[in-house]
C-alpha cells in the first residue's frame, strides 16, 4: 500500500548538495553556459590498477551545452527543479544528452539560485540592520530632549503612580525600564529576523511537532481570503508615537500583573447560574486604575474574565508561541482568524523574549458566521520579571488613530507564566475589551455574554488542548501492535502536519471575518445558508478551480457532548454523509491527541456501492474542551496518503475541508430544564467547501449553488433526526 520510493529521486539531490563545501559548489557554476561532464568522460576515467604511474592525468574535458539544450533545460527547470529518472531519461533523449549529463545540469542549476537567493537574503538583512540603528539613534535622541508641556522642564518619560505618595519611586523606577527598552535594539545585530510588514504576513507556520523548533507550512488560509493585504492596509505606528507606546506598554504590563495576581475588591466571586465564576468589579478597576488606555466610547460594554490552568509545555516554548505571530495565529486558530506583525519594536534581550515590544493587528472569531468578528490594534509587550515569571500582555492603540472607530478595545490582557518541574507551566489568562456586540445573532448571545465566546477560558482550554497534542506527537511509547496505530514517527509527524492545515483552513474559512463576504441565500432566520466563493489558483495545497463554501449555524436542544460524539463516530457517519452514499466507513488510521478519546487524527475509508468512488479516503480530526469541540474532515487521494504515512511532505496535498463546530449555547445549567436556549443544548455550525468547477476563470452556475444548498440543508435535516430521536 504504501510506495516510500516516489520522491526518492528528489531526496538524493538534496543529499547530493548537501555535502558539498561552498567550493565545490562554485567549482559546479561555469558561467551562465553549465558546462557539464558528458557520459563518455565519465567512462573514461581509468581505475586505480589501469593507470600508469608515470602518466600525468589527463586534464578532464568539458561538454558545453548548445544553446537550444540550455533554454529547453531552463524552461524544464521553472516547471521542473527536481526531475526524476524518467523525466531526465526523456528530457536527455530529446536535447541528445546523457540522463548523467542532465542531472549534473540541474544540480549545477539549483545550486547557483541557492547562491543568488542567499546574496540576496544577505542584503535585505544589512538594510534592516541600517534602519535598526538609525531609529534607536531617534530614540535616544527624542528621549533626551523632550520636554514637559507644563513647565518646560525636562520630561521625566514614563510618569505613572497608582497612589500619590508612591509617585517619585514609581517614576523612578519605569523611567529605568523605558530606558533599558529602548536601547534594545542596538543590540538586535546578530539576532535573527522576526515579522516585519515586507515578508508574507500571517503566513501561517505550524507547529514542527518538536518542543522549541517551529517550521514554516505553507499555503496559509490567511492569505488565501485576501487577510494579509487587508491588514496590512493597518500602518505601523509613526516615529512620534513610539515613546507613547512604550509608556503605555509598560503601564499595561504593571495593571495585568495586579489583574492576575489581585482578588477581592477587584474580583468578586459569584455564582451566576449555579456557576462559580468571576466578576471584574468595574468601579474597584477606574479606582485602581485611573489612566488606563482612556475613557470608555458610548455604545461599547465592559467584558473581562480571567482564567488559571496548568499545561504540558515549559514556560520557554509558550512564551516563543505568544511572540511569533505565525505559531500564534496555529496553536489559538480557532479564535484567531488573522494577524500581522505591523512592525517589531524591539527583539528583546540576552537571546530571549524579554522586553520585545511588537505593534500587531489580528482579528478574534467564534466558528460562525453569525458572530461579527472583533479586529484590534496593539501592542504586545513581553517582560520576565525578578521572581523568574514571564509575562505577555496586548493593549490597543486606538488612541493613536482618532479617526478610527473601533467596536473593540483591548485593555491589558494577557497571561502570566510559571515555571513548574517537569516540564509543565502554570498559566493565568486575562481578558479586557470594551466591546459592541449589538450585531451578535440572538442564538449566539448568552454565549457571548458568558465569556465563553471570546473569554479567559477559552483561551486557556484552548492551549490546553494544543499542549496535549503536542505532547502526544513527542511520545515515543507508541505500541506497534495496536491495529490502526501509527507507530511510525516520521508518518504520524506528516498525518499530524496535513491536519493541522486542514484544521486552519476550516476555521478561517467558517467565520464572519471582514476578509470575506457571506451571501445569504434565502430568508431572514438564524438558520439560512450563507455562500461565498473564490478561486484557487497556483496552490499545491488546494485542488485549482472554483470553490464554492457554504456555512450554516443552528440551535439543537441537545448537550454538546452528544452531538460532537455523533458526528465523530466512523460508525454513525452514514446516516449524515450523503456523499458517502450509505456506504460502510472503517478507520484505518488512528492517532490520539490527549487524554480526551475525542481529540485524535483519523484516516477513515469508505467502502461505497458506487465502485468511482471505492478510493475516496477522508482525514478527520476532531477536537473538544470545555468550551467548544470541532469535527473537520477532507477527501484526501490514496497516492498522496501514502506518501504522508511514509513520513513524506504533507504541504502538496490538495485539501478541501468541510466540518462542525459545536459550542454550548450558553453557561451550562442543566437544573433548569427550559427546552430553549442557554439550558444546555447545542449550536451546530455545518460548513461545507465543494469544488464546483476546476477550471479557476469559469463563470459560477445557479445550478452548482442551489446544489450545494439542498446538500447542506439535508445534511442538516439528517442530523437533527438522529441527535433528536436519540434523545427522544
Amino acid at each position: 500500500m504504501f510506495q516510500p520510493n516516489m520522491f526518492d529521486s528528489g531526496h538524493h539531490h538534496l543529499l547530493d548538495m548537501g555535502h558539498k563545501t561552498p567550493e565545490n559548489e562554485m567549482d559546479l557554476i561555469r558561467d551562465d553556459e553549465y558546462e557539464s561532464k558528458s557520459g563518455t568522460d565519465i567512462m573514461e576515467a581509468p581505475s586505480g590498477d589501469d593507470q600508469d604511474p608515470n602518466q600525468r592525468p589527463k586534464k578532464k574535458r568539458y561538454h558545453r551545452h548548445t544553446q537550444h539544450q540550455i533554454q529547453e533545460m531552463e524552461s524544464f527547470f521553472n516547471e521542473c527543479p527536481h526531475p526524476d529518472d524518467k523525466q531526465r531519461k526523456e528530457l536527455g533523449r530529446r536535447l541528445g544528452l546523457e540522463p548523467l549529463q542532465v542531472k549534473f545540469w540541474f544540480q549545477n542549476k539549483r545550486t547557483q539560485m541557492k547562491a543568488q537567493h542567499e546574496r540576496h537574503e544577505n542584503t535585505q538583512l544589512r538594510n534592516e540592520n541600517e534602519k535598526l540603528r538609525a531609529e534607536n539613534i531617534r530614540y535616544k535622541e527624542a528621549l533626551s530632549n523632550a520636554t514637559c508641556p507644563n513647565c518646560g522642564g525636562p520630561a521625566a518619560i514614563g510618569e505613572m503612580s497608582f497612589d500619590e505618595q508612591h509617585l517619585r519611586i514609581e517614576n523612578a523606577r519605569l523611567r529605568e525600564e523605558i530606558d533599558r527598552i529602548s536601547g534594545i535594539a542596538a543590540k538586535y545585530v546578530g539576532k535573527p529576523m522576526l515579522s516585519y510588514p515586507h515578508l508574507p504576513a500571517a503566513a501561517s507556520r505550524s507547529l514542527d511537532l518538536g518542543v522549541g523548533n517551529f517550521g514554516p507550512q505553507t499555503g496559509l488560509a490567511g492569505e488565501v481570503y485576501g487577510a494579509a493585504d487587508l491588514l496590512r492596509s493597518v500602518s505601523g505606528p509613526t516615529d512620534a508615537d513610539k515613546p507613547v507606546i512604550i509608556e503605555l506598554a509598560v503601564a499595561a504590563m504593571e495593571e495585568l500583573i495586579r489583574m492576575a495576581q489581585t482578588g477581592e475588591p477587584l474580583w468578586v466571586p459569584s455564582n451566576h447560574e449555579n456557576v462559580a465564576t468571576e466578576i471584574l468589579s468595574e468601579e474597584e478597576y477606574g479606582r485602581t486604575f485611573p489612566r488606563g488606555i482612556g475613557p470608555k466610547p458610548i455604545g461599547l460594554k465592559s467584558e473581562a474574565s480571567r482564567e488559571s490552568a496548568v499545561v504540558i509545555m515549559n514556560h520557554i516554548n509558550l512564551v516563543e508561541i505568544l511572540m511569533d505571530v505565525n505559531q500564534w495565529s496555529s496553536v489559538f486558530a480557532s479564535i484567531v482568524s488573522r494577524a500581522v506583525t505591523l512592525e517589531v519594536l524591539s527583539t528583546g534581550v540576552a537571546g530571549n523574549y524579554n522586553g520585545a515590544l511588537q505593534v500587531m493587528t489580528a482579528e478574534f472569531q467564534v466558528p460562525s458566521p453569525l458572530v461579527p468578528t472583533r479586529e484590534n490594534y496593539f501592542v504586545r509587550y513581553c517582560k520576565q520579571h525578578t521572581d523568574g515569571t514571564w509575562a505577555v500582555v496586548d493593549v490597543s492603540l486606538d488612541n493613536l488613530r482618532p479617526a478610527s472607530v473601533s467596536r473593540c478595545r483591548r485593555r491589558p490582557s494577557g497571561c502570566l507564566i510559571q515555571e513548574l518541574p517537569n516540564g509543565y507551566s502554570k498559566v493565568t489568562w486575562v481578558e479586557n475589551v470594551e466591546i459592541d456586540d449589538r450585531a451578535v445573532d440572538s442564538i449566539y448571545k448568552p454565549l457571548v455574554n458568558s465569556g465563553l465566546a471570546f473569554g479567559a477560558k477559552r483561551w486557556v482550554a484552548t492551549l490546553d488542548r494544543q499542549c496535549e497534542r503536542l505532547a502526544s506527537v513527542l511520545a515515543n511509547n507508541i505500541s506497534a501492535g495496536d491495529v490502526g496505530v501509527i507507530s511510525s514517527p516520521e508518518g504520524r509527524k506528516s498525518m499530524l502536519k496535513l491536519a493541522e492545515r486542514m484544521v486552519m483552513s476550516f476555521c478561517t474559512g467558517v467565520g464572519a471575518s471582514t476578509a470575506h463576504t457571506w451571501t445569504t441565500l434565502s430568508g431572514s432566520g438564524a438558520d439560512d445558508v450563507r455562500v461565498m466563493t473564490r478561486k484557487s489558483m497556483d496552490d499545491p495545497g488546494r485542488p485549482p478551480g472554483i470553490v464554492l463554501s457554504a456555512a450554516t449555524s443552528f440551535w439543537l436542544p441537545v448537550p454538546p457532548k452528544r452531538v460532537f460524539d455523533f458526528l465523530r463516530d466512523e460508525n454513525s457517519r452514514s446516516e449524515w454523509d450523503i456523499l458517502s452514499n450509505g456506504g460502510l466507513v472503517q478507520e484505518m488510521a488512528h492517532i490520539a491527541n490527549g487524554r480526551d478519546p475525542g481529540n485524535s487524527v483519523s484516516l477513515l475509508r469508505v467502502n461505497s456501492a458506487n465502485s468511482s468512488q471505492s478510493n475516496m479516503l477522508i482525514l478527520q480530526e476532531s477536537s473538544t474542551d470545555s468550551t467548544g469541540s470541532y469535527v473537520i474532515y477532507a477527501p484526501v487521494d490514496i497516492v498522496a496518503m501514502n506518501v504522508v504515512l511514509s513520513g513524506g511532505d504533507p504541504d502538496y496535498v490538495a485539501l478541501l475541508p468541510s466540518g462542525f463546530a459545536i459550542l454550548p449555547d450558553g453557561p451550562n445549567n442543566p437544573a433548569t430544564g427550559i427546552p430553549e436556549v442557554g439550558s444546555g443544548g447545542s449550536l451546530l455550525t455545518v460548513a461545507f467547501q465543494i469544488l464546483v468547477d476546476s477550471v479557476p476563470t469559469a463563470k459560477l452556475s445557479l445550478g452548482s449553488v442551489a446544489t450545494v444548498n439542498s446538500l447542506i440543508k439535508c445534511t442538516v435535516e439528517r442530523i437533527k433526526g438522529a441527535v433528536l430521536g436519540d434523545g427522544a
